[in-house]
Order: C-alpha cells, then structure tokens, then sequence
C-alpha cells in the first residue's frame, strides 16, 4: 500500500472533486438511471461543506477526498471518492480504517450509502457496514462503534 495523507479540504479543491465524482461515479450512475454530469455536479455543489471534507493525497499527489458530517444520531461518510489510479492498492481501506477509529473513539454510530451494485459495499461490509435499508439508486449501511473489519 502507498502513503497517503489527509490534508483539509479549501473551497478551491471543489472542482477538482467534482471532476474525480464524475470520473468515479459516472459507470455506476449508468446502470441506474439515465447519465446527467451537471446533476451529478450540482449534487455536490449543493451539499459541499469544506470544513466535514479531507482531501487524500498520496506522495503528495491528490488521489481523493471523502467528508464525514455529523448528524443527530451519527457520522455520515459521504463523497468518499478515489482516484482509480489508486484503487486497488489499499489506501481505500486505511482511509476508511482511520476515520473508523475516530468515530469508534467518540463512541459514534456511522452510516453511509452506497450505490445499488458498487463494488465499494464490499469495502464497507469488510469493515463492519451491515445493510440497513434501500432504495431504487442506492443501499444504506449502518456500523455501530468496535465493529472489527473482516480480513
């Protein structure tokens, strides 16, 4: 597995988001319902919050982002986005290892969702997501605190 880092997230990263969203998702999205880039785009823009944001840098290099806001009950893992240039390779793992602990050492619930048929529900699976509810575009997920990842 490479090093990877977090750095904050600026309002200037946002494009560069945006570009690795519909780069990312763009394949899964297709299977679900027609394709629409500024709707997916706008999707971001609209829910964008710098400060709930990391930017994940690998040698320095920006290889993705993923934010995570807090809500009443619990932590949701949102716009968890990586550059296919480094999937594959684990860094996907350890950055949702991380944020696990933390929420884990708050004692913090953490839910997200995820798109009907990704591959990226396996990812969350291994580390302790169970299927809460779905609907037609995507699958909720909930793990509660200490759940161990599965090798």
């Amino acid at each position: 597995m490479a090093d990877w880092t977090f750095r904050p997230t600026t309002p200037d990263d946002l494009e560069r988001i945006a570009d690795l969203k519909v780069l990312v998702i763009r394949e899964h999205l297709e299977r679900l319902r027609p394709w629409n880039e500024q709707s997916a785009r706008d999707y971001l823009y609209e829910r964008f919050v710098p400060a709930n944001s990391r930017i994940i840098e690998v040698g320095g290099r920006f290889a993705g982002c993923v934010a995570v806001r807090q809500a009443e009950d619990c932590r949701w893992i949102e716009q968890f986005y990586l550059s296919p240039d480094y999937q594959g390779h684990g860094i996907g793992s350890a950055v949702l290892t991380t944020l696990l602990e933390e929420c884990d050492a708050d004692g913090a619930v953490v839910r997200l969702d995820v798109l009907q048929g990704s591959p990226a529900r396996r990812l969350y699976e291994r580390h302790g997501f169970v299927f809460e509810h779905e609907d037609s575009l995507d699958v909720f997920m909930i793990r509660y605190p200490s759940a161990s990842p599965t090798p």
